[in-house]
């Protein structure tokens, strides 16, 4: 290899491809952030779901809609069904409504799309921390105030653990309340 190649190579190429590099890693991080910590995802649903009036104006308790919280790992998203519990009386003219009731009358699915959830390698349990006492908002938000849902918390291990180590503070509507466990495999099974 010549010279003049190498010094071509080190001077030209070399910062150039390192700064392309930069650039799209920076980019990427920052483009991609919702994607990672989901804090601000809130997709666009099938059908317009208001929290806001379910939850907040009409004091629906969570677990009415989301039935497996308490017993079960995962909360559960609704099923059509549940909904027309209410919507074969309820607001039955408006569009959403009839949307809805097409779902049900096909006897198809309403494939909402999911907002809060804990990466693949950490295991959960929805029905430990409910059975504790600890409320939907801590980790969800103030949902009764949101029209359109959307993630206000970290699911991160770094969230779960600042949570796990200082419940007290995190927690402070619950009494005799206990850390939670910090060891590996709690989390990782």
């Amino acid at each position: 290899m010549s010279n003049q190649f190498l010094d071509y190579i080190l001077r030209i190429r070399l910062p150039l491809t390192i700064f392309v590099i930069v650039i799209a890693f920076t980019i990427t991080y920052f483009i991609s952030r919702a994607e990672r910590d989901s804090v601000g995802y809130s997709p666009e649903q099938p059908i317009a779901f208001s929290h806001a009036l379910h939850a907040g104006q009409m004091a629906i308790d969570c677990q009415y809609c989301h039935t497996g919280v308490e017993k079960s790992r995962n909360a559960g998203i609704p099923s059509v069904s549940v909904c027309m519990n209410c919507h074969t009386q309820a607001r039955v003219d408006r569009p959403q409504i009839i949307k809805l009731r097409e779902y049900y009358e096909l006897n198809k699915p309403l494939l909402w799309k999911r907002i809060h959830k804990v990466p693949e390698y950490a295991y959960f349990n929805h029905s430990s921390h409910v059975n504790k006492g600890i409320v939907c908002q801590s980790c969800h938000g103030d949902v009764g105030q949101m029209d359109k849902i959307s993630q206000v918390n970290p699911f991160t291990m770094g969230a779960c653990l600042d949570c796990h180590r200082n419940a007290q503070q995190k927690l402070p509507y619950l009494t005799n309340v206990k850390n939670g466990p910090e060891f590996c495999w709690a989390c990782h099974r």
